[in-house]
């Protein structure tokens, strides 16, 4: 079982060993409750796939996976980080908040079909080929 008071700082690292990006996550009501998060890059300039891996990182924590909802805040226009969130929850809600971008969804119960998904327009040109 997971502490309901429990924080967790995630990052993503670059080639240089540098953190690309960041998120603050905190389980607000224990298992089966709702998840917070904070994800931001450091820079403008990271790598793509970067945020995307942050997002997987979150959403794969046991804290995560064991809550119903996810409150997720990222900067308004980090539209690669907005995509992964809604590939890997269900029924989410944004709006805008300032600078920032608020989603809040459910997390789904089952969720290893979305992790073995690529996110969209990175999956290779013969993924719809079967031999």
């Amino acid at each position: 079982m997971t502490d309901p008071k429990t924080s967790r700082h995630v990052e993503i690292k670059d080639d240089d060993d540098r953190t690309a990006a960041v998120a603050e996550v905190t389980t607000a009501a224990g298992p089966e409750g709702t998840v917070r998060t904070s994800m931001h890059a450091k820079n403008e300039h990271v790598r793509p796939g970067d945020r995307t891996a942050l997002v997987d990182e979150v959403m794969d924590l046991p804290e995560v996976r064991a809550s119903d909802r996810v409150e997720a805040a990222v900067p308004l226009g980090d539209a690669e980080s907005v995509e992964r969130l809604r590939e890997r929850t269900d029924d989410a809600v944004l709006r805008a908040a300032g600078s920032t971008t608020l989603l809040d969804a459910n997390v789904p119960q089952d969720d290893e079909h979305r992790r073995a998904q690529p996110p969209t327009g990175d999956q290779p040109a013969d993924a719809g080929d079967e031999s």
